[in-house]
This record gives structure tokens, sequence and C-alpha cells, in this order.
């Protein structure tokens, strides 16, 4: 079996392969430009995202299998930013409060030879309406920094959310059910649980 390099620094998808029994032989992150094209459709940026972390790992590391993931959070055809300001953090959870909104969750396993395999999650969240106290207590607590969409799922915002139809572990970061067949079917991973 070829060694296995996570392109993402992303604690959250090191702790979801864990959970599958995956521990990356090295994590190196692809340092890409990350910004849409014009009227990119969500979906579109996920898949070449995820696609193109692990194409510039890949060709760095030709003897190694390369697992990337890229979450989008999207409300209708708008791709939500990361958010990195308290302001885009407000937007985000103004766009999706009362409503529901689509993550996207997309991974790519290249393995050595050039051989690529990917798959897209696609979860539907449903937010509470959010109070503008809710909204506050939310920014105060810096959960939202850095995250597509605003917020983690894996924090307090989880309290927040009325419904989700899809994978929580695709919220978070990468989607076991996928990522997991990926592996398989790459002979990375033994069935057995």
């Amino acid at each position: 079996m070829p060694p296995l390099i996570l392109a993402s620094a992303s604690p959250r998808r090191q702790q979801l392969l864990a959970r599958i029994g995956i521990v990356a032989s090295a994590i190196i992150p692809a340092d890409i430009d990350e910004t849409p094209h014009k009227a990119e459709l969500p979906r579109v940026y996920a898949r070449r995202m995820a696609s193109e972390k692990a194409a510039v790992i890949a060709a760095q590391n030709p003897e190694s299998a390369v697992l990337s993931g890229d979450t989008v959070v999207a409300a209708g055809r708008r791709i939500l930013p990361k958010a990195e300001t308290e302001a885009e953090a407000r937007e985000c959870l103004a766009l999706i409060s009362g409503r529901r909104h689509l993550v996207l969750s997309a991974v790519t396993l290249m393995l050595p030879g050039g051989r690529a395999l990917h798959r897209l999650s696609e979860t539907i969240v449903t937010f509470k309406r959010l109070h503008a106290d809710e909204v506050e207590a939310y920014i105060a607590g810096g959960e939202w920094q850095g995250k597509a969409g605003g917020y983690a799922i894996q924090g307090s915002a989880e309290a927040l959310i009325r419904s989700i139809a899809g994978s929580y572990s695709g919220i978070m970061g990468l989607p076991l059910y996928e990522t997991r067949s990926m592996l398989l079917s790459a002979g990375l991973l033994s069935p057995r649980p």
C-alpha cells in the first residue's frame, strides 16, 4: 500500500479519518488559490477545489496516495465565504437564519500513477430563525473564525440547527461514508470495521 498523505491542515479532517481507522502518513496542506471563478456554481467549485488540492500534492509526491477535501456552504447559487471577520460571519448567519442551505463536501483521492477518485456529499441544513442576541453570543464565542458559512457544526452552533438531511461528518469537513468507500475501492482500507 502506498503511504497516504492528507492534503489538509484541518485537525477535524484528521480526527474524522481516525474514526475510520486511518492515520495519514503525512499532513501536507495544499497552497492553492481558492477564489471561485466568476459565476462558478457551488458544486463545481467544491469539486474543483478538492481536485486541485490533491493534484498539487500528488505532483510533489508521485509514490503516495493523496486525500483532499473541500467544504462549501451555499445559499442558493451563492458560495458563502470562510468567515474571516465578524462582519462576514454576521452576514453569513443573516443569510442562513431561518432557512435551508446546502453544505457540499467534495473529496478527491489521487493514487500513484495518476488515477483519481472523486465523491461529493450534499447535506441540507436548516437553522432556526436567529435572534440578534443569539448571533452576538455566537460571534463572541469565536467559533465562526475561518469556517465556511460562518459556523462550526461541532460547536455551539449545533444547538441552533433545526434539522440536517445528509452527512454530519460532511458538514464537519470530510464525509466519512464517501471517504471510506473511496479508500476501500482503492485497497487502502480493510473492509472490516
